[in-house]
């Protein structure tokens, strides 16, 4: 008997020191910003956006004189919103009042239990329903783009909501469970123990990943999508882009490959400004 409680013991410290390794594992980085918009010569307020669990968002808004478009821009795992500033810069010379915002455990963000992509399509919506509060001139017509994470929060997003005009997704996966398969593939984990995890993350974040997955919401999203995706991206693979596009073929939904782009090639997405800016035009916004 002595000897299966000890048995047992151990199966439990076993199992709690895995799922204290899980959350440490899927715990994203938290990197403050160094500079702001006036290190690029572009004029800003810092807003303070409340979200859920009364924690507040840390934001940047950079108007422009008579804009009645916003585009709210998301970052994705780890990084922040000065990393986003480089694409959000041709869009606010075209004309477009910018909201870039950290997500929660993000940045300059409050943290919170633990980030997900519904979390981060939580503090969007959030940031979202502020900006048309304090600021409806600038909300006649609202623009979202994302990245990775960020990018899967906003095809969420507006799968669930009629009210945005447009969607940018940059570099999104198109499965979390394929996602998660990949990034576990890299420790070598047998196939029970990613089974495992897989499984107890998808309950901690409170949603199948059949409901969040992008392959799947791009398919309720009624406005136009834009799909940017890097040619070499080895985090997110393009074939993923090309798996989201094929699964709802609406002439709505367009894709765009970067060559010689990876998953953090920010900086190359942005020479292809007039493409981005382009597919806006085309739907007037």
């Amino acid at each position: 008997m002595s000897y299966l409680i000890i048995i047992v013991l151990i199966s439990i410290v076993i199992m709690m020191f895995l799922l204290i390794m899980i959350h440490l594992g899927f715990r994203a980085p938290k990197n403050l910003e160094k500079m702001d918009p006036s290190s690029v010569g572009l004029e800003f307020k810092t807003v303070s956006i409340p979200t859920v669990s009364q924690k507040l968002l840390f934001g940047w808004l950079l108007p422009v004189q008579n804009s009645t478009t916003t585009l709210i821009i998301l970052h994705g795992w780890g990084s922040n919103a000065e990393e986003m500033l480089p694409i959000a810069l041709p869009f606010h010379k075209a004309g477009m009042n910018i909201l870039l915002i950290d997500a929660r455990n993000h940045g300059r963000s409050d943290c919170d239990s633990f980030s997900s992509l519904p979390k981060f399509a939580e503090d969007l919506g959030k940031a979202t329903k502020w900006l048309k509060s304090n600021y409806p001139k600038y909300s006649k017509k609202i623009v979202l783009l994302g990245h990775s994470v960020g990018a899967g929060a906003v095809l969420f997003m507006a799968s669930k909501q009629s009210d945005i005009d447009a969607v940018i997704s940059i570099s999104a996966f198109a499965h979390p469970k394929q996602m998660m398969q990949r990034f576990l593939k890299r420790f070598y984990a047998p196939n029970f123990l990613s089974s495992l995890i897989i499984h107890y993350v998808e309950w901690i974040i409170g949603y199948h990943y059949e409901e969040i997955a992008p392959i799947n919401t791009i398919c309720h999203i009624k406005c136009p999508v834009l799909l940017v995706h890097g040619s070499i991206d080895t985090t997110v693979p393009v074939e993923d882009a090309l798996l989201i596009s094929s699964k709802c073929k609406r002439p709505n939904i367009k894709v765009m490959i970067v060559e010689n782009a990876g998953h953090e090639s920010i900086e190359k997405i942005k020479l292809h400004q007039k493409e981005l800016i382009q597919f806006l035009r085309d739907y007037d916004i």
